[in-house]
């Protein structure tokens, strides 16, 4: 994404947590390319180290926060820490999550399987936004990126919890939009579809050893059934939260884009 959007958030600073070597590394990468100083978020600091170096690499500070977001005190260190060693902070991305385990078995509607996903997609995302909206509004305005997904319209009963978290989250958006916008404010979603790499892999190569099949022929029929036949990479969900984040957006919010080759049409 560098030659195309050099430049795009030159003087910002932007923080983003859940940072791993997935989606959260594409998108801090992506930031960070488009001239963004970016604070590292997650639980375990050996995924953020390596994150970090590849920012600085591209010419742009880091800041290594370990937090977790169901943490209120973490959250509000997280702000403190990054206005202070960034100077400002303009741009959240929520991308921090978590989903029931699928590979346990349970016979129907549990919802002791839903407060972990609650708790971290919907509230922990939610108490974040709560500490960073001070900032925003001290450098006059920014955006905030829900990152939720596609199964908010086709949830699974594997992972109703994770579903519902991320609907809820969804919903919550679209009321901070309004909340926020006389601050100067956007609050906008990104919704993926299937993630090509990392856990999606796990999940293809479970259902695959279920079915007696390669891990292939899955990922073929799952793409199969987009408009675009492909399976998106972090890479390419991370251009989609760039332009969220970016002035190219300056009169979107309250918005949530399917980014998910056209599985889902309206």
């Amino acid at each position: 994404m560098t030659t195309q959007t050099a430049g795009l958030l030159t003087g910002r600073t932007a923080i983003v947590s859940g940072v791993g070597p997935g989606l959260g590394r594409s998108i801090a990468l992506g930031l960070a390319d488009a001239g963004a100083d970016v604070a590292l978020a997650a639980r375990r600091v050996d995924t953020i180290d390596a994150v970090a170096a590849e920012v600085e690499s591209r010419g742009r500070r880091a800041c290594i926060v370990p937090t977790d977001v169901t943490d209120q005190a973490d959250c509000r260190r997280l702000a403190e820490m990054t206005n202070t060693a960034l100077g400002r902070v303009d741009i959240l991305v929520n991308n921090a999550f978590t989903e029931e385990d699928w590979r346990e078995p349970f016979d129907g509607f549990d919802p002791t399987r839903w407060r972990a996903p609650m708790e971290v997609n919907c509230f922990g995302a939610l108490q974040l936004s709560q500490a960073v909206v001070p900032y925003l509004r001290a450098a006059g305005g920014g955006s905030i990126v829900m990152i939720t997904t596609l199964s908010v319209k086709n949830p699974v009963p594997l992972l109703a919890g994770y579903a519902a978290s991320k609907r809820a989250l969804t919903t919550a958006a679209q009321v901070l939009a309004q909340e926020l916008g006389p601050d100067g404010i956007r609050v906008n979603c990104v919704a993926p579809g299937h993630i090509r790499g990392g856990s999606l892999d796990e999940y293809f190569a479970w259902i695959a050893e279920r079915r007696g099949v390669e891990v292939e022929e899955v990922a073929g029929e799952i793409a199969s059934m987009n408009a675009l036949p492909h399976l998106a990479t972090p890479d390419e969900i991370a251009g989609a939260v760039l332009f969220f984040a970016s002035d190219l957006s300056r009169m979107v919010t309250g918005q949530a884009l399917d980014v998910n080759c056209g599985r889902t049409l309206g």
